[in-house]
């Protein structure tokens, strides 16, 4: 029993229309999901992904009307997005100028070629070559030629003042593996690998206590979901509960089933499970294209709707 990589981020935006523009048009991701969130049905929640939906590849949005993120520690500080090949990374780096978006040009960090942006509201977003790894899944109807576009997650990193109890709970609760550590704009950073390795199974923790907290707000990440198989759910429910680490309980967002708490330093994880997926209420080929709402909201579908604004 291991976790098995990213299965999703969670992120905030004020601005839910400008935020499809970006994420379809400039970074050519698929809205694969267009939902609400079950907590809060006035917000939409927006998936993009892969062309085929996979776990993994989920950056994912709550549409909150809430001022910009203050930055700081005690938080999720940086999301990477994988591309295969350093000419790739040369690609993106003229798509981004072209396109008015600001970065840092191709550079090395952790032995991985990297370009660092921001999307409009500031959300902190690196592209890296993850080597080609892995099957991709290009979206067909994407702007970005299928050799150039995201195939997925991670690593994503995180800030924390002290590294003690965070990597108490990495390590003996969720089974992570300290692997190496890096340099980074003054602080030390500490990779941790889960199940298979590589960047899409990679949690890297930045320690920084000269930071103040930071206050989530549009341009912050909310939350981050590490990916199991459906048969291990119940069991990690269990060692949670045993090893006495506060967390929801068992959750069922219809489209996966979650776990979530926060590790000691305050910064929200989650436990995905692989399905059922989001071909549970709409085919593959038209995902994303009308709202999906999960069995226990569809009763409120036209009070929903209605406090929704249009996308384009």
């Amino acid at each position: 029993m291991q976790l098995e990589g990213i299965h999703h981020l969670t992120a905030i935006t004020a601005k839910a229309g400008e935020n499809h523009r970006f994420y379809t048009d400039t970074l050519g991701m698929r809205l694969v999901k267009k939902t609400v969130n079950q907590d809060d049905v006035s917000a939409y929640h927006l998936f993009y992904a892969d062309g085929e939906a996979t776990p993994g590849s989920d950056l994912t949005f709550f549409d909150w009307p809430v001022q910009p993120e203050r930055r700081g520690t005690h938080a999720i500080v940086r999301t990477a997005l994988r591309v295969a090949g350093r000419d790739s990374l040369d690609w993106w780096a003229g798509r981004l100028t072209e396109k008015g978006v600001g970065h840092g040009g191709v550079i090395e960090r952790d032995g991985r070629a990297t370009l660092d942006f921001e999307d409009f509201e500031g959300q902190r977003l690196s592209l890296i070559d993850d080597g080609g790894a892995g099957p991709g899944h290009p979206w067909a109807r994407s702007p970005v030629p299928a050799g150039h576009q995201i195939r997925g997650l991670g690593p994503i990193t995180i800030s924390v003042p002290d590294l003690t109890n965070t990597d108490i709970v990495l390590q003996r609760a969720l089974m992570m593996r300290p692997v190496r550590q890096y340099s980074r704009e003054g602080a030390t950073v500490h990779v941790y690998e889960m199940g298979p390795g590589g960047a899409g199974a990679e949690l890297h923790v930045a320690v920084e206590p000269h930071l103040s907290p930071a206050q989530q707000g549009a341009g912050a990440v909310h939350h981050v979901a590490f990916h199991i198989p459906d048969a291990d759910y119940e069991a990690w429910a269990e060692r949670l509960h045993s090893l006495r680490l506060p967390s929801s309980g068992p959750v069922d967002r219809f489209y996966f089933r979650s776990l979530y708490f926060r590790e000691p330093n305050g910064i929200l994880f989650e436990i995905a499970t692989h399905g059922p997926g989001f071909t549970a209420d709409e085919p593959l080929e038209t995902l994303g294209e009308k709202l999906s709402l999960p069995p226990f909201l569809k009763g409120r579908r036209a009070r929903i709707e209605a406090g929704l604004k249009p996308l384009d």
